[in-house]
């Protein structure tokens, strides 16, 4: 039998957290509530779905040697401000923990492990049809889609000449789990965010590190403010307004210098090279016909956002993105992309989850 709900929230990762404290806040009530008859049936009605096994997103599957210390500023879920946690704690664990008090806090009722397989307009013909939307756990039909699925299960990799020959080991951020899986190797680490820096400072402890960039990285002094946050945000909405592919808020933003950073800035580790030229069995050639011999290369070279499933609705614009008007699809007052572009940051997904419910309730009308 086919579920009915007002608005569905695909993901529970900071974004979709988010839109459901607002949408609690403002009056919708979580599926599972009306289905028990705690509440009244005339309430506006939400549901959460989450592919992930348990609480806290990408949090979850982050790897082990990623400390509290470590991560940079996760702002706090609305309505629930973190508690302190030693530094020494692993994210992948404090993170989590946090994120399921704040469902349990709000009765959330969030069904997991959902996967969504397609959304699809029930008459594309009218502008106010309901969502017919097709998952494992069931076929669902939404007036309003709030898309939260973030990035995490979208690692992308650059396409690189003879990658397919080479005789050592190769994985993504999402596969990284410990340096010691390193020990004794030549390492090539191949990207200019904060992964690749991680990933480069903890294999220099017990082998040898090769660092490759495609730019140079840019490194600022002091701490990172709220006005650079503005900055990049800003440059971030104006592409997704375009319909252009965003690029990344937080590849989006400089590096920051560390003590640790300059500590290995003097040890000799962040010296930058450029993108190989191809991959051979045994190493990477590099521009000058040289070839440096590897054991290993881990790609912290980014992800794409997971929006496969909403490939019935037609959203994509020439310029390879969607048209926003953010969290809003340009024109398409059921669908809301939260987390994506502009708002894919721990701050910007809060925000965006309350403008959204703003404007959904509009769309909605009173009831």
């Amino acid at each position: 039998m086919t579920r009915s709900v007002d608005v569905l929230v695909i993901g529970a990762g900071q974004a979709g957290l988010s839109v459901s404290y607002h949408l609690r806040r403002t009056g919708f009530v979580p599926l599972h509530l009306l289905d028990d008859g705690a509440v009244a049936r005339s309430a506006r009605s939400f549901l959460v779905v989450d592919a992930n096994p348990g609480p806290g997103g990408a949090w979850q599957h982050r790897w082990d040697s990623l400390t509290m210390s470590r991560v940079n500023g996760i702002f706090d879920l609305p309505g629930m401000p973190q508690e302190d946690v030693p530094g020494d704690v692993r994210s992948n664990v404090a993170l989590p923990d946090y994120f399921a008090r704040f469902e349990n806090e709000y009765d959330i009722g969030i069904e997991r492990p959902v996967r969504v397989y397609s959304v699809d307009y029930e008459d594309p013909d009218d502008p106010r049809s309901w969502l017919r939307v097709a998952t494992d756990g069931g076929a669902l039909r939404a007036r309003v889609i709030m898309n939260a699925t973030g990035t995490w299960t979208k690692p992308f990799v650059p396409w690189v000449p003879g990658a397919d020959t080479f005789a050592g080991e190769q994985l993504h951020t999402v596969d990284y789990h410990r340096a010691e899986a390193f020990t004794g190797q030549r390492v090539a680490i191949v990207g200019g965010g904060i992964s690749a820096l991680t990933f480069l400072l903890e294999v220099a402890e017990v082998g040898e590190t090769l660092w490759f960039t495609r730019r140079e990285p840019v490194f600022r002094e002091g701490e990172f403010t709220p006005e650079i946050g503005r900055m990049v945000i800003s440059r971030v909405e104006e592409t997704v307004r375009m319909g252009m592919r965003p690029e990344s808020v937080v590849s989006s933003t400089e590096l920051r210098w560390t003590p640790e950073l300059r500590r290995a800035q003097r040890a000799g580790i962040l010296e930058r090279r450029p993108m190989f030229s191809s991959i051979e069995p045994t190493g990477v050639r590099m521009p000058d016909g040289s070839l440096e011999a590897v054991d290993a290369i881990i790609w912290a070279t980014g992800f794409r956002w997971e929006l496969g499933h909403l490939r019935g609705l037609n959203l994509r614009a020439p310029g390879g993105g969607i048209e926003m008007e953010p969290p809003m699809v340009a024109g398409e007052p059921r669908v809301y992309l939260v987390g994506y572009g502009p708002s894919a940051s721990t701050v910007g997904a809060n925000r965006a989850g309350r403008q959204a419910v703003t404007m959904a309730r509009e769309f909605l009308g009173d009831r």
